[in-house]
């Protein structure tokens, strides 16, 4: 089977491409390498380097390599970074998946798995939240993704296609055989954040806002290894081959840490100082989201492997550190 992976030499989207091979699938890449690396996609795997957006470009590739199913990781996902510049997640997030959606009816891909986000619920209660929760996102981003679900609800009931939505909570770690990670310079997610500080390449960090209605006034996420995550979409693939309707399912493990908690996992499984300093709350962020995610375990039969922040932090250690070696050698 032929599987299209929009963002596919990214960090979750690297996964899924090893996830496919692993399986026996066949996967195509098609990515911009604005923030992914041709470096990261396996020998023999064909890279098509372009824009999600591009309509004729995107067709094309479904037709030469006779794609049935597409998993869509390519997006804008930095939640600050969206309040300042709403119109460029719009147009990166929703108008270019609305092209792409449109290239796959034309080549009649009838199996499409989108990566959403918990930012979908907005500022939610602290217990976990389960799919059918009220929906109000409070940033661009999470609007982009909610308007892109609704889309593909939409172009689905119109048309031959199935799919399922795959709403992320905060994915962390790396693959356990360190093939791949999180290799952007830049990124922001906060264990990958708090592991550099604490092996000297950030001399700080900053813990944004400390008076939020939780146990110690940070924020409270729901961390998931990224393993478990792309065990996830591969168990969704599963289910739209075996012709089950469409669906939205929530990835986390119910229950969270919060940013002090993840930051202490860090100092403790490293061993060493995290320079963590006290920051303005950041536009965008709720308190608290956990994951509900009893539907996808029902539904799939998902099980998750690495529920246990000690080791998403020690993968994400030695991912840095082998990241780190890598690049010193280039």
């Amino acid at each position: 089977m032929n599987v299209l992976v929009t963002g596919g030499a990214g960090y979750i989207g690297g996964h899924m491409v090893l996830a496919l091979l692993d399986a026996g699938f066949k996967p195509v890449v098609l990515d911009n390498l604005s923030t992914g690396f041709r470096w990261s996609v396996p020998d023999g795997v064909p890279v098509v380097v372009g824009d999600v957006g591009d309509y004729e470009l995107v067709l094309q590739t479904l037709r030469k390599h006779d794609i049935e199913a597409i998993v869509h990781f390519a997006a804008k996902l930095i939640v600050p970074e969206s309040v300042t510049d709403p119109l460029g997640y719009y147009l990166n997030n929703t108008v270019k998946s609305r092209s792409l959606m449109a290239a796959a009816v034309a080549a009649g891909v009838q199996k499409f798995i989108f990566s959403s986000t918990a930012a979908v619920y907005g500022n939610a209660s602290d217990k976990p939240l389960a799919e059918d929760a009220h929906l109000d996102p409070l940033s661009p981003y999470g609007t982009s993704k909610l308007l892109t679900e609704m889309m593909l609800r939409d172009v689905a009931a119109a048309h031959d296609m199935r799919y399922v939505v795959l709403r992320y909570f905060n994915v962390a770690g790396a693959d356990p055989a360190m093939r791949h990670g999180q290799s952007t310079a830049n990124a922001t997610h906060l264990i990958k954040v708090a592991v550099q500080t604490a092996l000297g390449m950030r001399p700080h960090m900053e813990i944004y806002g400390s008076d939020y209605q939780t146990q110690d006034g940070t924020c409270i996420r729901d961390y998931i290894h990224v393993t478990d995550l792309i065990s996830a979409h591969m168990q969704a693939l599963k289910y739209l081959n075996e012709g089950n309707e469409s669906t939205v399912v929530n990835c986390g493990y119910g229950h969270g840490y919060s940013v002090s908690e993840v930051i202490e996992t860090v100092r403790k499984v490293s061993g060493r100082p995290v320079d963590a300093r006290q920051a303005p709350r950041r536009a965008g962020d709720p308190a608290t989201i956990v994951a509900d995610s009893s539907r996808i375990r029902a539904r799939m039969g998902w099980e998750p492997r690495y529920d246990d922040l000690s080791t998403i932090v020690d993968h994400t250690l030695r991912w840095e550190s082998h990241l780190r070696e890598r690049n010193l050698k280039l």
